[in-house]
């Protein structure tokens, strides 16, 4: 607990004031108020706005480019939001779009994972719960800034990240993986640090999904999520992790749509919609100065009940700042006239919100806006990730149990069986296997039929000194065993039942609750060649081992387990 408190007042000491991107010095106002004067009433409501730019949605091919370049053209948008697309052509129109804009557009990314999160051609750094495993803030850190390096480099000055809710409801289907972990302390801990990471490279973070998206079991993609709980609770739990980051100068917040009577009883009113949330919560009650941004808008958590426009307004009347995806421009435009008029809101509060993007532009280096340089973007995006992600994967992986002093003892003369489940073809921890050790390699797909199952038990016998047991390609959704077929699961609980076997458990940890009877057990969080590597490494005694579970697996393996 000593070194606890220490790391977090060493992050603390650290720390700068959210008000870093909102600073009225002499040149910032300046160029900010000039910027200001030229814009009408419309251009000015269209200042708070995050509009998508992306080359796929869903499963089509469509680029957004020409719709995009007529809405700046129209409305003087004051956002970009990059999805997916390959690097070079990202670059190509972003600087095509800054062209055009007569006000420097603000471009933000939801770049969790580093850029490789919506880059076609980028590999992506560590989730957040790898690195919960880790419990280093000196490695968060260290991400954060290759993130920031990157949003840098490809003329990005926002990052949505990172995710400080509390992963406490394992059958959570969206934040999941993308948490550090179910202590508080340790979510704010890994929250500073990877933020102060990214904010001392310049690049705005955003902690999300406020006041706390943790301990639900909806998508709020798909639906609104309820949390019953009092605000004695959520004071204790979820909103924790928030004040730490409001405290140590996170330049932003998103707002979560989430339904929270204890917060706001109106009906189906979502969080991000809320005054109670973004003004009195947030604001008066945290005072919290930084930008705040919604969740996105096009959202069913707030689409099912409110029509775009009208969800802006909303938005707005609550106290945010900015507009993610917003959807209907016109629409929102409009709705927004339409509250002034009313008298829901006032065009001094949309003056005062449109100065302060601005301010934030000029702080993040947009009044002195250059063109992204194309040459090797590509190479240059990925550079740092392999490097990164070696170290965060030796540092995180856990292992759970183990019946002797050594992991797995595996001679250069034994023979290997390595079952793979959830693959169709090699992988490279298996191809490593084959290369290094007498291995022979069995694959169960998992649409595999139980005759499948049965072939590859009956050879399993007693020529093999070791059997090692890999589970890969599952959803992080715990939803119908986590999309593991029965067939799978079947030869899961007959392998554990022989002798000498070894689990690798590649994903979301909270599978582990089907390894209950391993003897042998390792969480590696991640499915890529790089955690296969690492695996292959610890197999070979090459790693050392520190990581512990930053989630608790029933009460199997309770949080901070490890050996």
């Amino acid at each position: 607990m000593k070194k606890l408190f220490f790391v977090w007042a060493f992050c603390s000491s650290l720390s700068v004031c959210a008000q870093e991107f909102l600073q009225k010095t002499p040149e910032a106002v300046l160029w900010a108020d000039s910027v200001q004067k030229k814009l009408n009433k419309k251009q000015k409501i269209a200042q708070l706005m995050v509009i998508r730019v992306s080359e796929r949605q869903g499963n089509k091919d469509v680029f957004f480019e020409e719709k995009v370049s007529k809405d700046i053209r129209k409305y003087k948008i004051g956002a970009l939001c990059l999805f997916q697309g390959a690097a070079v052509r990202q670059a190509e129109v972003l600087n095509r779009l800054q062209s055009i804009s007569k006000v420097p557009l603000m471009v933000t990314v939801d770049g969790e994972t580093g850029l490789g999160m919506r880059f076609s051609d980028v590999k992506p750094f560590p989730n957040q719960l790898t690195m919960g495993a880790t419990r280093d803030t000196a490695l968060a850190y260290r991400v954060g800034k290759a993130i920031a390096d990157q949003c840098h480099r490809a003329g990005i000055q926002v990052n949505y990240a990172p995710v400080v809710d509390i992963n406490n409801n394992p059958a959570n289907p969206v934040i999941n993986v993308r948490s550090f972990g179910e202590n508080k302390e340790m979510v704010a801990l890994m929250g500073t640090a990877i933020m102060k990471g990214m904010q001392d490279e310049g690049i705005m973070a955003c902690a999300k999904h406020f006041p706390g998206h943790g301990d639900v079991n909806v998508d709020s993609h798909y639906d609104l999520p309820v949390i019953l709980k009092s605000r004695e609770e959520l004071n204790n739990l979820e909103l924790f992790p928030f004040k730490a980051l409001a405290k140590a100068g996170v330049g932003s917040m998103m707002m979560a749509h989430l339904y929270i009577p204890a917060i706001d009883t109106e009906e189906n009113k979502a969080t991000s919609l809320s005054k109670n949330n973004v003004t009195d919560l947030l604001r008066n009650e945290i005072a919290y100065q930084g930008l705040t941004f919604t969740d996105a808008l096009e959202m069913k958590g707030v689409a099912k009940f409110y029509p775009q426009g009208l969800a802006s307004a909303k938005s707005i009347i609550a106290g945010n700042d900015m507009l993610c995806l917003p959807g209907d421009i016109r629409g929102s435009v409009k709705s927004i006239r339409k509250a002034i008029r009313k008298g829901e809101l006032s065009w001094k509060d949309i003056d005062q919100k449109v100065n302060r993007v601005l301010l934030s532009k000029y702080h993040l280096g947009l009044n002195q806006l250059k063109p992204v340089d194309t040459t090797n973007i590509t190479a240059d995006l990925n550079k740092d990730v392999y490097k990164v992600k070696t170290a965060v994967y030796e540092k995180a992986i856990t292992v759970l149990n183990k019946t002797d002093s050594q992991l797995f003892d595996l001679s250069d003369t034994a023979k290997v069986a390595y079952v793979g489940v959830g693959l169709k073809s090699d992988n490279n921890l298996s191809r490593l296997l084959k290369s290094n050790y007498n291995t022979d390699v069995y694959l169960l797909a998992n649409d595999a039929s139980m005759d499948e199952v049965t072939q590859i038990l009956n050879k399993l016998n007693d020529k093999y000194g070791a059997i090692i047991l890999g589970l890969h390609q599952y959803s992080k959704n715990p939803a119908n065993n986590f999309g593991i077929s029965a067939s799978s699961i079947s030869l899961i609980n007959a392998v554990l039942k022989k002798n000498n076997v070894l689990s690798l458990v590649f994903g979301s940890p909270y599978v582990i609750n089907k390894f209950t009877a391993a003897k042998n057990l390792v969480a590696c969080y991640e499915d890529d060649e790089v955690m296969q590597e690492t695996a292959f490494k610890l197999l070979r005694n090459k790693i050392t081992t520190s990581g512990r579970l930053p989630v608790s697996i029933d009460t199997t393996y309770p949080y901070g387990a490890g050996l």
